[in-house]
């Protein structure tokens, strides 16, 4: 099996908020303790929370005594492990929130041709990246975020028109450069999940930031 053909977490709510991985080991152990194959760093989560194991049948999702317990698609997971399929949402603690990508999810995409690029259905706030829907779908601040970027294509846009556009006018006294930064972070974690090879979000060092789409 390639790294291609092989099936993902993403995390879509949480402090790791667009973080994935390849589940290409036979056991993949989550919790805060830095033992762990994926760290999530809230004291609500156990130092070894859970555990997704490898069989001939798929991947099973097992809850490793945790105080604060693991959860699949809302349901508390009990005494006995889970078979994750895909599109399945766990949740760890209640404060992180990923999703399990199938295998049959991650293969190559084909993006050239018409629908090559990122396209946004405006009327639903669906986000396309060669043709392929991104899912979850954004934030409200990541979509308002990469509109802003879309409508000015391969212009520069600045901090404060990010912040003036993203956030509202009481909100937007708060937000500090940090701030920004890490929302556009959390942008490129999303987009480069369904197509890592091409950085749409440039920053412009001095100025702000700018789309280049294909």
């Amino acid at each position: 099996m390639t790294r291609q053909d092989m099936p993902m977490l993403i995390v879509y709510e949480g402090e790791l908020e667009g973080q994935r991985w390849m589940l290409d080991q036979d056991r993949v152990l989550i919790g805060r303790g830095t033992d762990c194959d994926i760290v999530v760093p809230d004291r609500q989560v156990s130092r070894q929370h859970a555990r997704i194991e490898r069989d001939d049948g798929g991947y099973l999702l097992r809850d490793l005594g945790s105080k604060n317990r693991t959860y699949v698609n809302g349901q508390e997971l009990g005494s006995t492990p889970y078979r994750l399929r895909d599109g399945d949402e766990i949740q760890i603690a209640l404060c992180t929130k990923m999703g399990f990508v199938g295998a049959d999810a991650t293969l190559p995409l084909e993006l050239e041709g018409p629908n090559r690029g990122l396209h946004i259905d405006r009327a639903a706030k669906k986000v396309f990246i060669g043709g392929h829907e991104l899912t979850p779908p954004l934030s409200p601040a990541q979509y308002r975020l990469l509109e802003l970027l879309l409508d000015s294509e391969g212009q520069v846009i600045s901090r404060d028109e990010i912040v003036t556009t993203v956030w509202s006018e009481e909100e937007a006294l708060g937000v500090s450069e940090q701030a920004i930064d890490a929302l556009v972070r959390r942008l490129r974690d999303r987009i480069s999940a369904l197509d890592p090879d091409h950085h749409y979000i440039v920053t412009v060092r001095g100025h702000g930031f700018r789309l280049e789409n294909r």
